[in-house]
């Protein structure tokens, strides 16, 4: 991983020196940010109802929002509908409930898809039934498939580092995120289909140079994921968005965006070939210079190193590596939320309840026999090869609730358990 930042090019015969705006860039992905380009600030909406959610989205692009982001609640991200059991207590408390095609009308309804850009705030395993309903709501609207922008997260090896609410075994939840690489690259081509959240693992208590480690680490198993898929690494790279924690005044804290564009440059050229700057360039927050930044790349690559000896980001995830590391470092350090005593939200009862009679309303109506052969289709696509998200968007379209398509999944992938 030693290669001369000097003589990364944009193509043939064109150069490009190390240094603000140069490659690898140490300040973001584009030479004129911060001065020239500002950075994109997502409002979004969450916690309540999808009626208020709606409400909001509409006044914010009538103020001229063009990003807009969904946060949901904790049942939808772990797949369960809002009237499981599971569910009770927590439905509209973190975020939006979101469990069928009619929820996703009620949250889109009346705005310009095609000229907005949508993130999804979930991560493994609700990211890829969400983004099916956008673009099947997408598709109602006239907005074809290749006009929809947005982004999912889809962040399995976070989900299971950080938070336990990864619903699948290690190697489904591959398979399921090589399949949703596969299908944003031929189906919805403008929505970038993982987002790695460096910021979850600052907040379980890494340190720096474990964060910009564990976090690369994960961006380098998702390159392989995609480029094992077919997918070629110009066209997925470009498309891969970091979220490290805001910068501290500490130099140590800036220096690690510094040290991640050059350890990212000089993996992507020397593991997968790649010469575009599109590639070589993490899309990550605003960095500045520092001194420790060299020590810092060095903590991080010796960190990788362990990563790779354990078996990749992958590997080392369903070993519990990353989450011991970050405990060590977290009891050393003595580590603590310092944002002051936890106050939980405060939501309206009636939201719970509302959600269940729709849901009891929505199975009433629904024609049962063409949901059930739907969900029967995409456990067939589960235990073979083909892509799940084909069948996943046709039980969505027959009004399969997520809820059911991930206890579909469920039936054959089986479930998650921790790492011992």
């Amino acid at each position: 991983m030693d290669i001369d930042a000097q003589h990364v090019t944009r193509g043939a015969g064109s150069g490009q020196p190390l240094g603000p705006g140069g490659l690898p860039r140490i300040r973001a992905v584009h030479a004129s940010t911060p001065t020239g380009r500002p950075r994109t600030a997502r409002p979004y909406a969450g916690p309540g109802s999808v009626v208020e959610a709606n409400a909001r989205f509409r006044q914010l692009v009538a103020d001229g929002a063009t990003d807009l982001s969904v946060a949901f609640d904790l049942p939808s991200r772990a797949g369960h509908d809002s009237d499981a059991p599971i569910a009770a207590g927590e439905v509209g408390r973190t975020g939006i409930a979101v469990d069928s095609i009619d929820d996703m009308r009620v949250l889109l309804g009346g705005l310009p898809l095609a000229e907005v850009s949508t993130s999804l705030r979930l991560g493994a395993p609700g990211a890829a039934p969400f983004l099916l309903l956008c673009q099947l709501v997408g598709e109602e609207q006239g907005v074809a498939a290749d006009r929809l922008t947005g982004a999912i997260r889809s962040d399995v090896l976070e989900e299971c580092v950080t938070r336990g609410t990864h619903l699948f075994p290690p190697g489904p939840s591959r398979r399921l995120l090589a399949d949703t690489f596969r299908y944003c690259a031929a189906e919805v081509p403008r929505w970038d289909a993982v987002s790695v959240s460096g910021r979850a693992l600052a907040d379980a208590g890494a340190s720096p140079a474990q964060e910009l480690a564990f976090t690369l680490a994960t961006g380098i198993e998702y390159v392989r994921a995609a480029v094992a898929a077919g997918i070629d690494v110009t066209d997925f790279a470009p498309r891969l968005s970091f979220l490290f924690a805001e910068p501290a005044a500490l130099a140590e804290e800036r220096a690690k965006y510094r040290a991640a564009h050059r350890i990212w440059a000089r993996v992507m050229h020397e593991e997968f070939g790649a010469r575009d700057p599109g590639a070589l360039l993490p899309r990550l927050g605003i960095g500045t210079a520092g001194a420790p930044a060299d020590e810092l790349e060095t903590a991080a690559l010796d960190l990788l190193g362990e990563v790779e000896r354990h078996g990749g980001a992958a590997g080392a995830a369903a070993r519990g590596f990353q989450e011991r590391e970050i405990g060590r470092h977290a009891h050393r350090t003595g580590r603590v939320d310092e944002g002051g005593p936890y106050e939980a939200a405060r939501i309206d009862p009636a939201i719970e309840a509302r959600q269940a009679e729709r849901l009891c309303k929505l199975r009433a109506l629904r024609d049962s026999s063409r949901t059930g052969d739907a969900l029967v289709r995409l456990q067939e696509a589960a235990g073979g090869t083909a892509n799940v998200l084909h069948p996943m968007k046709e039980a969505l379209a027959a009004y399969a609730t997520v809820g059911e398509v991930c206890a579909a999944l469920r039936e054959v992938w089986g479930t998650s358990a921790p790492a011992v």
